[in-house]
C-alpha cells in the first residue's frame, strides 16, 4: 500500500494546457517554444545577412575608397595649368544677311568665324605637327615627374599623341562674348607656359595665313576679271575697226544725221521750188525759160531726194536679186557693235575698280589676334583636384553598393 502511494506520489504532474488570451486567434500564434535547430537558424540568419552586408561595404565602397585616396594622396602627380584668352578682331564692318533680320540669330562676322577655326585648329592633329618638332611632346608629356597613370607611355604612336593632347589642351569658344579661352596642362610650371606661348603664336600663325590666302585669292580673281574685260573691249574695237575698213564710213551715225539735214533741205528747196513754179504759171506760158528752168530743177531735187532716201532705207529702194546695202543696215550694224564696245568699256571699268580695291585689301590687315590674357607661369598645381575626385569616388561607390542592396533585397523578398 505504502509502495503504491510512494509511486503514484512521484509521478510527475501533467501540466495544465496553455491558456490563450481571447482576442487572439489560433492561426497567429507563434509557438513559445521552438525545436534546437530552427532556434540555431533564426540566430545565425541575422549575423549571416549582416557578414554579407559588411563584405560587400568594404569590396565596393571602402576597397575603391582606399585605392583612390592611395592615388589621389600618395602616387598622383602634380599637373600646373597656364590658362590665356584671345580674341579675334576685324577691321571690317560686320556682315549681316537680310533673312536673319526677321529671326532670332545674330549676323556672324568672319571674325566669329575665324575664331571657331582657330578653336578646332588648336584641338586637331594640325597643331601636334607642328608643335611636336619644335617642343617634343612625346618626351613633355611621358616626363619622369608625371605618375605612370597620367603620363603618355612611349612608345606612342601620333594618334595616341593627339588623343593625349586633346586630353592636356582644352580649347574654348565662347559665342557671347566672341572669346578663345585656352587652358594647357604640363607636368612643370615650364613646360606649361612654353606649350601655351606655342599655341598662342601657332594661332597667330593660322589667322595670318588664312588672311594672307583669302587676300591673294582676291587679287587673283579680281586680276583674271580684269584681263577677261580687257579682252572683251579689245574684240569689239576691233569689229567696229574691221566695221569701218569694210563699210567705208567712221559712224554710221552721223553720218545718218547728215543724210537727214540734207533731205530735210531738199524737202524744203523742192516746196519752194513748187511754189514758184505755180507762181511762174499765172502769168507765163510752159515753154518759158523761167519756167523750164524751174521744172528741171525740181526734177533734180526731186531725183537727189529719191536718192538720199535710197541710200537711208531698204523700202525706198528697187527690188532687185542683190539690193545694195543701205545706211539703216548698217547704222544697225554698227550700233550693236557700239553697244558691245559700251558694255566692254564698262565691264573694264568696273573691274580696274575691282582691281584697285582687292589691292588696297591685300595691303592691310584685316583680322588681328588680341591677346588679352596673356599665358602666365603657374605657380602652384591645379590638377589632380584630390579632395573633390576622392569624395566622388566615394559617393559614386556608396551609391552603388545602396542600390545593389535595395536591389538583392527586393529580389530577396519575392522569392
Amino acid at each position: 500500500m505504502m509502495l503504491r502511494l510512494r509511486t503514484a506520489r512521484e509521478a510527475p504532474a501533467t501540466a495544465p494546457p496553455a491558456q490563450l488570451p481571447a482576442n487572439v486567434g489560433s492561426a497567429t500564434v507563434t509557438p513559445l517554444f521552438l525545436p534546437v535547430r530552427s532556434r540555431a537558424a533564426s540566430h545565425q540568419s541575422p549575423r549571416r545577412l549582416v557578414s554579407l552586408r559588411a563584405l560587400s561595404f568594404v569590396i565596393v565602397v571602402l576597397l575603391p575608397v582606399v585605392a583612390a585616396g592611395a592615388y589621389y594622396l600618395a602616387i598622383a602627380a602634380d599637373q600646373y595649368t597656364a590658362e590665356f584668352r584671345m580674341s579675334l578682331r576685324t577691321v571690317d564692318a560686320p556682315r549681316v544677311e537680310p533673312l536673319l533680320l526677321f529671326g532670332g540669330d545674330t549676323a556672324r562676322t568672319t571674325a566669329a568665324t575665324e575664331s571657331q577655326i582657330v578653336t578646332q585648329f588648336i584641338a586637331s592633329r594640325a597643331i601636334v605637327d607642328e608643335l611636336d618638332p619644335k617642343l617634343d611632346l612625346r618626351q613633355m608629356f611621358s616626363s619622369p615627374a608625371a605618375d605612370w597613370w597620367s603620363r603618355l607611355r612611349l612608345p606612342a604612336s601620333i594618334e595616341r599623341l593627339v588623343y593625349y593632347w586633346q586630353g592636356q589642351v582644352d580649347p574654348f569658344y565662347d559665342n557671347s562674348t566672341g572669346t578663345i579661352i585656352v587652358r594647357v596642362c604640363a607636368f612643370a610650371p615650364d613646360d606649361a607656359l612654353r606649350l601655351a606661348q606655342a599655341i598662342v603664336g601657332s594661332s597667330e600663325s593660322l589667322i595670318n595665313n588664312l588672311s594672307v590666302r583669302a587676300r591673294r585669292d582676291a587679287l587673283g580673281y579680281a586680276e583674271t576679271e580684269v584681263a577677261t574685260a580687257e579682252t572683251r573691249l579689245k574684240t569689239a574695237l576691233t569689229a567696229i575697226r574691221d566695221f569701218r575698213d569694210q563699210e567705208g564710213l567712221i559712224d554710221p551715225g552721223k553720218a545718218a544725221d547728215a543724210n537727214t539735214t540734207l533731205t530735210t533741205k531738199l524737202r524744203d528747196d523742192l516746196l519752194k521750188a513748187n511754189s514758184e513754179l505755180a507762181t511762174l504759171k499765172a502769168y507765163m506760158r510752159d515753154d518759158a525759160p523761167a519756167v523750164r528752168v524751174l521744172k528741171a530743177r525740181i526734177r533734180s531735187l526731186e531725183t537727189q531726194r529719191r536718192t538720199l532716201a535710197r541710200e537711208m532705207t531698204a523700202d525706198a529702194q528697187p527690188q532687185t536679186s542683190t539690193p545694195a546695202p543701205t545706211l539703216s543696215h548698217e547704222l544697225g550694224s554698227y550700233e550693236a557693235l557700239d553697244a558691245e564696245r559700251k558694255f566692254a568699256e564698262a565691264a573694264y571699268q568696273h573691274a580696274l575698280e575691282g582691281l584697285d580695291r582687292a589691292r588696297d585689301n591685300a595691303d592691310r590687315q584685316h583680322i588681328y589676334v588680341e591677346s588679352f590674357v596673356p599665358p602666365s607661369l603657374p605657380q602652384m598645381p591645379l590638377y589632380p583636384r584630390r579632395w573633390r575626385a576622392l569624395g566622388t569616388v566615394a559617393l559614386i561607390a556608396f551609391a552603388t553598393w545602396a542600390i545593389g542592396g535595395l536591389a538583392v533585397q527586393s529580389i530577396r523578398e519575392h522569392l
